[in-house]
């Protein structure tokens, strides 16, 4: 079986060149040209092997998907459609070029339905296997979704469930579990993890609204649910000067948690689990529910927005005491 260390830089990137446009290489940089009258949206996200992915529960091509999905959920995050990736790889040397290359053909089976290329990027050698994708996009200048222009009185709109990459990431680690699951609960649960779906879809339908209203004043704050529900509304409120109440009972979740998890573990998995990839979008009520009937299945809204700067999970039942969420629940790198 062929390594990395067998052929080198110069083989691995010319064998890696095939999943890029012809034309773009052959530089130092990638030029993108935009659309005058767009701004350019730029993220990065960094994988490492060990802690954003492991053999044990994601394959190559999985792992290619994952991180391609992350970056373009940061792009949907903030309304902006994707242009291009360019793509870092730490690598041993001793690691299979077929690896790579299997890594590669997940990312690109992701980023064609978005009709975005890979368009360069970087070798360099690593005692752990690291990935690093920067991605661009581009958004119109008033059509841009920030975190810090939420307002009181908005409504919380979710775009989809929570909940079901932790609960499919729990099913490879501990396998046992699915003796309480049907055949096929499982493979979606797992699905959600390994091949989870930047909501782009959203954003025609957001701007097809927005473009509809009879107001010219509005304003729609947001982020991506990557590191968990709970982070992304207390993100944006922090952003945003604002607190929030959500309702427990509100809070969309796979149906199979129904009978398989206890409540308080379903909703632990939705504020904390991470890596939905669903938008946490604040926007007036108005809009919020006309955009919920338009997305349909599992969009929802949870919440509003509130002066002062608590999150407090409430519950209309009256069954449980509110709870006042915090980002130290969730996971946070160098303190696990």
């Amino acid at each position: 079986m062929t390594k990395v260390k067998d052929i080198g830089e110069q083989g691995l990137l010319a064998r890696l060149q095939r999943f890029c446009p012809p034309e773009i290489l052959g530089d130092d940089a990638a030029v993108l040209v935009t659309t005058p009258g767009k701004s350019l949206v730029v993220t990065t996200d960094v994988l490492v092997d060990g802690v954003h992915f492991s053999d044990a529960t994601t394959s190559p091509e999985d792992a290619g998907w994952r991180a391609a999905a992350a970056n373009l959920s940061d792009l949907a995050a903030m309304g902006a459609v994707p242009l291009g990736i360019t793509v870092g790889l730490g690598l041993p040397g001793d690691l299979k070029v077929s690896w790579v290359e299997r890594l590669y053909q997940g990312m690109t089976e992701c980023l064609q339905k978005y009709n975005t290329p890979i368009v360069g990027g970087d070798l360099v050698g690593s005692p752990i296997t690291t990935l690093s994708i920067t991605a661009f996009g581009q958004v119109e200048p008033q059509r841009i979704i920030r975190r810090s222009v939420a307002q009181v009185g908005d409504a919380i709109v979710v775009t989809g469930v929570h909940g079901a990459s932790q609960a499919g990431l729990q099913l490879l680690l501990h396998p046992e579990l699915r003796q309480h699951l049907n055949d096929t609960e499982p493979t979606a649960l797992i699905k959600a993890h390994q091949r989870p779906q930047a909501r782009l879809d959203v954003l025609p339908i957001l701007w097809k609204i927005l473009d509809s209203s009879t107001s010219s004043h509005f304003h729609i704050a947001g982020m991506d649910s990557s590191d968990g529900l709970a982070d992304a509304v207390l993100q944006i409120c922090r952003a945003s000067n604002v607190g929030a109440v959500l309702e427990r009972t509100k809070i969309p979740l796979p149906p199979t948690f129904e009978h398989w998890l206890k409540p308080e573990q379903a909703l632990e998995y939705a504020f904390y689990g991470g890596e939905d990839f669903e938008l946490v979008l604040c926007l007036p009520e108005v809009l919020a529910k006309i955009l919920v009937s338009e997305l349909g299945q599992d969009a929802a809204i949870i919440g509003t927005i509130t002066s002062g700067s608590q999150v407090l999970l409430h519950d209309e039942q009256e069954k449980n005491p509110d709870q006042i969420l915090s980002l130290s629940q969730g996971f946070q790198h160098f303190t696990q």
